[in-house]
């Protein structure tokens, strides 16, 4: 008798591998093992060398734990979702960890629950697709044609209590093996067990949940209710204006004014500017350090809680009778804006700086010419840049600021050389030079004003040194091509005028360290806003107030 085709694939079907939710819950783990963690390995490898027993027992703990995890959710209806969920989580984390250095932790997934669409299309490339669909999807479908083996209630309920309690335990037991040194690793090279996949951006993913759940309710507490105008604004004068530029992914080391080999800043260089060359951020990423850098505590202070809880300086100068305004090219303001009058030309329709559906941040000069010709009071004015951020730097600069060729046209960087990476990033730079530039030249013809220009990255980048791309990794690893960053100061002379202030004395903190933690002090401070918030031991301008050097004499 012949078999139909039907036939066929039925019996073929009803003959599939069959697994218990602990044996497939078994597979998977060494599968994620084997497959999704490259870096892991390559770190574990370098942290334990020349010490290969202490390494396999290390691997046998992180094994354990991991199986336990898997052992809680080993029930028939719930294995399989379950472990499908892991190999597709997997196969995309370990794509950003593997190819960029990119480790997903609470603070990298705050940057991805607070990008845009616009902003992460970039990220989704051909690479990634392959990798996720052979790595992932594939291995999950697979999982999906295994059948589940019957077992007794009893036997369905009590292994997977079981293997949890015996895998900790085991676990335990390969740490206490040689706790000292587990305990030395854990504790200096963090960065190992962060590069675990996938369930260390789980824990990343529960850390953020519960730092978005206790602030679901949170009161903004008011600061600076009692700031006001000090006597620089006194008498008849001219109205003020001052431009913030908050810049996005420059990094100190590619500016000409700081030395680099490349003359990327010439513009920069031809105006009057005083350029500090030490200055370090608060983070790595735009979620964590735009509002960090405005808000009234430091570094090591800072939390996304008093963030979120706390005004920022912009609200400080609101109070103090400054009009204020956010302008935005980039992701949103992080809610440092919420309470004032801002602006978003992300989406404008332009074909000159927006063709890619993207706007360059020449997009701003237009508006900003109008803008200045109607102010009449004294106005602080916050530029959000779209700035270095890539992967896609060549979409940053239009094609005549192309200067350093060739420059990689992908965001597939494993297309591009190195040199290919650092030229497109280079022309970014070049072209933020030149929109600073233009922006100083409109504010010094600005005759009817008094006017300033004070210009911060919120981070830096990695071009590829020691693996890693782009930013946002711990603050603790991080290099210092992801922490260090440029900051610009311009003052017209009847600004300097106005506040007392001495350009040559500024000119002497260039080389100072600074970081983020001076700005909200020294916006207040260059602005002559007296309140107790102010503290001027991180006031970069009161030293340098010609009637408090006089004073002092």
């Amino acid at each position: 008798m012949t078999l139909s085709r039907t036939d066929t694939l039925r019996s073929a079907w009803a003959k599939r591998p069959e697994f218990t939710p602990l044996g497939l819950s078994l597979v998977t783990a060494i599968f994620v093992f084997a497959v999704h963690n490259a870096t892991f390995w390559r770190i574990g490898s370098d942290v334990f060398a020349g010490h290969m027993l202490s390494f396999a027992g290390f691997i046998a703990a992180v094994f354990c734990l991991a199986l336990a995890v898997q052992s809680v959710f080993s029930f028939p209806y719930m294995v399989k979702p379950f472990l499908a969920f892991v190999l597709i989580l997997g196969a995309v984390t370990s794509f950003y960890m593997d190819q960029l250095g990119v480790i997903i932790d609470r603070d990298m997934i705050q940057n991805v629950m607070v990008t845009t669409v616009t902003e992460s299309k970039h990220l989704i490339t051909a690479g990634f697709v392959t990798h996720v669909g052979l790595t992932g999807i594939l291995p999950a479908l697979a999982l999906f044609a295994i059948r589940i083996k019957r077992q007794s209630l009893l036997r369905t309920l009590a292994l997977p209590a079981v293997c949890f309690a015996l895998t900790l335990a085991l676990c335990a037991g390969f740490l206490m093996a040689d706790l000292k040194s587990y305990a030395a690793v854990f504790r200096e090279r963090k960065d190992l067990m962060s590069s675990f996949q996938p369930f260390a951006p789980m824990v990343g993913a529960i850390r953020y949940a519960r730092m978005i759940s206790a602030t679901t309710d949170v009161t903004v507490q008011p600061i600076g209710e009692d700031a006001h105008r000090g006597p620089s604004y006194e008498g008849s004068r001219k109205p003020v204006l001052t431009i913030v530029v908050a810049g996005e992914t420059a990094r100190a080391q590619n500016f000409g004014l700081n030395g680099y080999e490349r003359d990327t800043t010439p513009m920069l260089a031809g105006r009057d500017v005083i350029n500090f060359a030490n200055v370090s951020s608060c983070g790595t990423a735009t979620a964590v350090s735009l509002p960090c850098m405005f808000s009234r505590f430091t570094r090591q202070e800072y939390s996304y809680e008093k963030g979120v809880s706390h005004q920022n300086v912009l609200d400080v100068l609101d109070h103090a009778g400054l009009h204020v305004e956010w302008w935005d090219n980039n992701t949103g303001d992080k809610g440092l804006a919420r309470r004032l009058k801002s602006r978003s030309f992300t989406n404008t329709q332009n074909a000159e700086f927006c063709a890619s559906g993207e706007c360059m941040d020449g997009i701003f000069m237009r508006a900003l010419e109008s803008f200045a010709d109607t102010i009449t009071e004294d106005t602080v004015l916050v530029l959000h840049q779209i700035g270095s951020h890539g992967p896609t730097y060549y979409l940053r600069y239009p094609e005549e600021f192309e200067r350093f060729k060739p420059a990689c046209r992908t965001a597939e960087f494993k297309e591009c050389t190195a040199a290919e990476i650092t030229n497109a990033y280079d022309n970014t730079i070049a072209y933020t030079d030149a929109v600073l530039a233009r922006t100083i030249d409109l504010l010094d013809q600005k005759s009817n004003l008094n006017t300033a220009l004070i210009y911060v990255s919120d981070h830096g980048e990695s071009l590829g040194e020691s693996g890693l791309y782009l930013h946002g990794s711990p603050y603790f690893m991080a290099p210092a091509y992801q922490t260090t960053v440029p900051m610009v100061l311009w003052m017209s002379e009847g600004f300097k005028t106005q506040f007392g202030l001495d350009g040559a004395c500024l000119s002497q903190q260039a080389d100072v360290a600074l970081s983020h933690d001076n700005l909200f002090h020294s916006l207040l401070g260059m602005l002559d806003i007296s309140t107790r918030e102010r503290d001027p031991a991180l006031d970069i301008f009161a030293p340098c107030h010609r009637s408090q050097r006089v004073a002092q004499k």
